[in-house]
């Protein structure tokens, strides 16, 4: 049987053959090329602190936009509670509900925003059961951009609750005499707050096992946390060993200086307060935070 060859095969022209008919090395399969393409270009330079911490927030706010349901406790929760404590207890406890939303509201909003930070242990806690921390540690980047990217992505979180509260109170009658310059400053401490207060549930993230476990112990601290404050009532009606806790708590400071900005006053020594609890959480948790993240 006599075998017809192509003008394109190898055994009739010899093209595309090696010196024993073996298929000859072109630039795809030649290892020097391709060592070549990778080195001849210039190396892309190492990611900055600044621009790792704000891909990773980034991420953390496309969580927002594939599962929306996450924005229940920033749209509807708030407007839940500042409904159930105005018209039920305002009556009772300033003698009229106006006197009272204008007492209640920034202390609301700041226990509505306190209260979500506890998500981001919740999320960092996600992300290692799913083992998605570990590949983020293998990335040569800055170290503490993973912890920071979650607390940025949570800070839209905190905006949202916080502009909720403040279209809901107006709504109702609530007047901010301090104008919308004591407003924005007003809200500026409590995100200031918020993100130096989020390192507790990220260290809780990192050191609990499960999701429910984080979820248990954020409860048990928020909850005495908001409730023993100046948020619902002013601590003179409290017994004496009672008024020495929450006049030195950091939400009292928080709620005094937001309340007093809103107003239009400038209570300075909240603020000093607040700012310093605040340094105080970065110093403290921070560390153990990024301890935690690289031992787990």
């Amino acid at each position: 049987m006599t075998t017809v060859t192509g003008p394109g095969t190898g055994s009739e022209s010899g093209a595309g053959t090696g010196p024993e008919g073996t298929a000859a090395p072109g630039p795809a399969t030649n290892p020097n090329a391709l060592i070549g393409a990778l080195v001849a270009g210039e190396r892309p330079p190492r990611p900055n602190a600044l621009t790792t911490s704000l891909a990773f927030g980034w991420r953390a706010m496309l969580r927002i936009k594939h599962v929306p349901e996450q924005l229940f406790d920033v749209t509807a929760f708030p407007v839940m509670l500042v409904l159930m404590y105005t018209y039920l207890f305002g009556g009772a406890l300033a003698g009229s509900t106006g006197e009272y939303l204008q007492y209640l509201l920034p202390g609301i909003m700041v226990t509505s925003v306190v209260m979500i930070t506890m998500y981001t242990g919740m999320a960092v806690n996600t992300d290692i059961s799913k083992g998605v921390l570990d590949r983020f540690r293998s990335l040569p980047v800055w170290r503490p951009s993973v912890m920071v990217g979650y607390l940025l992505g949570d800070m839209l979180r905190y905006v949202l609750a916080s502009v909720m509260m403040l279209a809901i109170g107006l709504v109702m009658g609530y007047r901010p005499h301090g104008g919308a310059g004591g407003v924005i400053g007003g809200v500026a401490l409590l995100l200031l707050f918020s993100f130096c207060f989020s390192w507790l549930w990220t260290m809780f993230g990192l050191l609990l096992r499960t999701e429910k476990a984080v979820i248990a112990v954020s409860m048990a601290v928020i909850f005495p946390l908001t409730f023993l404050s100046n948020v619902f009532v002013e601590p003179r009606t409290m017994p004496g060993w009672l008024q020495a806790f929450v006049n030195n708590s950091p939400l009292t400071h928080l709620c005094s200086a937001v309340r007093g900005l809103t107003e239009g006053t400038t209570p300075s020594a909240h603020i000093g307060w607040t700012l310093g609890w605040s340094a105080l959480f970065v110093l403290v948790f921070g560390p153990v935070t990024m301890r935690l993240y690289a031992r787990k």
